[in-house]
């Protein structure tokens, strides 16, 4: 499995950076580029244990589906999204989210794992394009999160 593990450092409670990550609506800002809609399952506010959403977007010109679930859940401290089988571009796909408290302030650390399909062909593909793609993804989507944690006027739009 390809894996992608970054850190972010953001000025706002672990509760707020939580929340914004776990959010369908915040998620559709971050990649507004893409286009991404949910269209089923849970299609805004904030993501639960069990529950499911299916995203549809355009990425690399052509338009995909993913359904992830929501597998491991720890309010503040983490949650996991996972690929639900057969339901998207992956041959699997994990994605766990952790949350630390640092004097007031979050380190959001993702861990992003996936294995693509097509066997060799695919992990050509995650050498050449598609694990840098996925990292800058995952980069535009925390620095969204941060953009709005830090801001509680911004946040506020979100969460309540």
């Amino acid at each position: 499995m390809a894996r992608i593990k970054l850190d972010t450092f953001i000025n706002a409670p672990i509760e707020v950076v939580f929340n914004l990550s776990r959010s369908v609506d915040l998620h559709k800002i971050s990649a507004a580029h893409t286009t991404e809609e949910a269209i089923e399952g849970r299609t805004t506010g904030l993501m639960e244990p069990g529950e499911t959403v299916t995203w549809q977007a355009k990425h690399f010109g052509i338009r995909q589906e993913l359904s992830v679930v929501i597998t491991n859940f720890d309010v503040p401290n983490y949650f996991t999204d996972e690929m639900v089988p057969g339901k998207g571009a992956f041959a699997a796909m994990m994605h766990q989210h952790m949350f630390y408290n640092q004097d007031g302030k979050t380190k959001l650390t993702d861990v992003f794992m996936y294995k693509s399909p097509l066997g060799v062909l695919g992990r050509l593909a995650d050498e050449l394009f598609l694990k840098r793609y996925m990292r800058n993804f995952l980069i535009k989507r925390n620095a969204i999160i941060k953009e709005f944690a830090e801001d509680p006027e911004k946040y506020k739009k979100i969460l309540l």
